[in-house]
């Protein structure tokens, strides 16, 4: 999961914060992380800090248990950040109602263990 690219997004996690790399060169936010831009190709970027907030783009149903304990089937989305809409992130959805595209949600921290904490998203009110 934590690879060099994105081994400090995942620490900015735990700490409850929600960031995409921005571009040095010419201001590209990107997730998830790379080492290199895809617009200028250049390699200098910093982390960025966008509101845990968005828009569900899309969303599955997955029959599919990938963790112990995890009850099926759970509903994925995926989320464009509403500070980096050029983006897009997936975690599990956390409202009682299934998900519509365009719908406002928020990030919501789950802490897993000591080493992983994950994005869920839930409805915005």
């Amino acid at each position: 999961m934590t690879d060099r690219d994105s081994a400090a997004w995942w620490e900015r996690v735990r700490a409850g914060e929600l960031t995409v790399q921005r571009c040095d060169s010419c201001g590209t936010r990107r997730f998830p992380a790379r080492a290199y831009c895809h617009r200028c190709r250049t390699a200098g970027w910093s982390w960025e800090a966008v509101e845990p907030a968005g828009r569900i783009e899309s969303w599955i149903v997955s029959h599919q248990p990938f963790l112990p304990g995890v009850r099926e089937p759970y509903v994925v989305v995926m989320v464009r950040p509403a500070g980096a809409p050029e983006c897009v992130m997936y975690g599990n959805w956390r409202g009682a109602e299934p998900p519509h595209t365009g719908q406002r949600a928020e990030a919501v921290f789950v802490r897993v263990d000591d080493e992983l904490t994950l994005i869920d998203w839930r409805p915005a009110d």
